[in-house]
């Protein structure tokens, strides 16, 4: 029920906007941010670069994966001759090697969310002053991104402005 109230309550801010516009001489444009940086060359190199950020992790988490089930299938395989002191050991082993696996894993997803950032904040930055000059030099009041959550439902493709943000760009 609530999204309904947001839904028509947005509609009819967003009509309001509409025959504010026609009246006073307000200038409003959309943009679809995701197919802008889609056609961005930076972030084709910065998809490569973090995929092979993200391997090194994985290879690392792989190897020490496989060490674990060597010695797994060596303690299952050995575990009826051991002594009891011996079986705490080995267990103790196991499970420190599985906690550093899991601390490995947590650490390589925090590294590559900061390598992520680190790649894309001068993308974002670049696109959002593009969008920004573009706005400037058609002196729109507002622009809006289709991309983002509950943005608009409905434009005329005549207000949408990718396509002279990405030649502002140099892009195709």
């Amino acid at each position: 029920m609530k999204k309904v109230i947001l839904f028509l309550a947005c509609g009819l801010m967003i009509g309001n906007v509409v025959k504010a516009q026609s009246n006073t001489g307000l200038k409003i444009a959309y943009i679809n941010s995701a197919v802008l940086l889609q056609s961005m060359p930076e972030r084709i190199n910065a998809d490569s670069a973090l995929a092979k950020y993200t391997r090194s992790f994985q290879e690392q988490i792989e190897i020490m994966t496989k060490e674990f089930q060597t010695k797994l299938q060596a303690f299952q395989a050995g575990e009826k001759t051991m002594t009891e002191a011996m079986k705490e050991v080995k267990t103790k082993e196991l499970q420190d090697l599985q906690t550093r696996i899991e601390s490995t894993q947590q650490s390589a997803q925090e590294k590559i969310q900061t390598k992520k950032q680190d790649l894309y904040t001068p993308i974002l930055e670049k696109a959002d002053k593009a969008i920004k000059d573009v706005a400037k030099e058609k002196n729109y009041d507002y622009i809006f991104d289709v991309n983002s959550q509950g943005g608009i439902v409905f434009s005329k493709e005549e207000y949408d402005i990718t396509p002279v943000v990405k030649a502002k760009m140099g892009i195709k």
